[in-house]
């Protein structure tokens, strides 16, 4: 399994960006599918966005798209989410997670991958 480390969350205020980054340690990177995860306090887990191996693949939840992009530098073993136009409700810890899989389909759901990083968190002011 590769070791996920994710940075660049932070405090902004609504209408800001912020760029966050994963990276992975450990070989076959190129293998894994990835997504952001998001938990808000006293709520779920919350899938945000997943790529597919060479990045040719996304699929966002409805409550990002349009303003949040998921995008994958294999060369670099790193993921990344480019947050624009952020609202107070984006306020989460963001987790990156990846499994390795021969197939690509949206996986949504946080069971259906076994790779976590620790999280790190994102603050949106009104």
């Amino acid at each position: 399994q590769v070791q996920l480390v994710e940075s660049g969350g932070g405090l902004v205020q609504a209408g800001g960006s912020l760029r966050l980054s994963c990276a992975a340690s450990g070989r076959a990177f190129s293998s894994y599918v990835m997504a952001w995860f998001r938990q808000a306090p006293g709520k779920e887990r919350e899938f945000v966005a997943t790529i597919s191996w060479s990045g040719g693949n996304t699929y966002y939840a409805d409550s990002v798209k349009g303003r949040f992009t998921i995008s994958r530098d294999n060369a670099k073993n790193t993921v990344y989410l480019q947050m624009n136009s952020l609202k107070p409700e984006d306020t989460a810890v963001y987790y990156c997670a990846g499994i390795r899989s021969g197939s690509y389909y949206s996986r949504t759901r946080s069971s259906e991958y076994d790779c976590w990083g620790q999280g790190t968190q994102v603050t949106v002011s009104s």
